[in-house]
């Protein structure tokens, strides 16, 4: 297996996936716990292309939900982490983490 680095937005949505970490997890509260945590704006369709690419790359698998119970109510695209998605995310930490050793303290945020 080659080891694809992850982009800082994939990293966020994939850690998103897993802070929600439920069954029917898609791309609204996605969107939302990004924004949330980071307090950037984040567009639902920045997160669907992302959701797409990541699936495509195996770090998602996705499933349909049921229609939602209102009246014309849609079925929605649910992602999952996948163990190829988990393993490339500690990667992408342990990477950083090696990063940031021996980095003066005033540049990390410490005083």
């Amino acid at each position: 297996m080659t080891r694809e680095s992850l982009g800082e937005f994939e990293q966020l949505v994939l850690l998103a996936v897993v802070r929600l970490g439920d069954e029917n997890v898609y791309g609204v509260p996605i969107a939302d716990e990004i924004e949330r945590r980071t307090g950037r704006s984040v567009s639902p369709a920045a997160v669907y292309v992302t959701l797409r690419r990541l699936e495509q790359k195996g770090m998602l698998s996705s499933t349909m939900s049921d229609p939602t119970p209102e009246r014309g109510g849609k079925a929605r695209r649910c992602v999952k982490l996948t163990e190829a998605g988990a393993e490339s995310l500690r990667v992408s930490r342990q990477v950083l983490d090696r990063m940031w050793q021996g980095v003066d303290p005033r540049v990390r945020g410490q005083r």
